[in-house]
């Protein structure tokens, strides 16, 4: 029992995240973002909410996953890596929806992209399940960087 609730608690804290940056998103989508020339294959806005919230659940498992091993001394550093991804994610949110700075936002999810790499790698040595959870969210965050680049160019 004090596992699951070790597990809800990750997990909310990744979903929080979420919707902090949700604010900064969800005014945008259909003012500024609407009107932003987008390239063809740019997913309908109904997509990105039940994606996000997927990758962030499956971001707080792979945490829990990872916490769950004998970590000892490099559990802070985790913890560390893990907390730098998530501000990077939320960050990328503050400043392309809240600055509406595209270019800004470029710089910056490229940053999280290699934190995601760096997570991944530090993960697989603990756990190789959950650093495999955080590869959907790597495949994401690539193809949002890609979409990204092409709004900056667009516009």
């Amino acid at each position: 029992m004090k596992n699951l609730w070790k597990l809800a608690l990750i997990v909310l804290i990744s979903q929080g995240v979420g919707i902090l940056g949700s604010y900064f998103t969800v005014s945008q989508i259909p003012t500024w973002y609407a009107f932003l020339q987008k390239p063809s294959f740019s997913p309908p806005n109904y997509i990105f909410a039940p994606v996000w919230t997927t990758l962030y659940f499956l971001m707080g498992l792979s945490l829990f996953l990872v916490l769950e091993e004998k970590l000892k001394k490099h559990r802070n550093k985790i913890i560390i890596l893990f907390a730098i991804q998530l501000l990077l994610n939320f960050t990328w949110s503050f400043v392309f929806f809240g600055l509406h700075n595209p270019v800004l936002a470029f710089i910056n999810i490229t940053m999280l992209w290699g934190s995601i790499i760096l997570l991944i790698y530090e993960f697989w040595k603990y756990s190789k399940s959950a650093s495999l959870l955080l590869v959907p969210y790597l495949l994401w965050v690539s193809f949002a960087s890609i979409l990204n680049l092409f709004i900056i160019v667009l516009n």
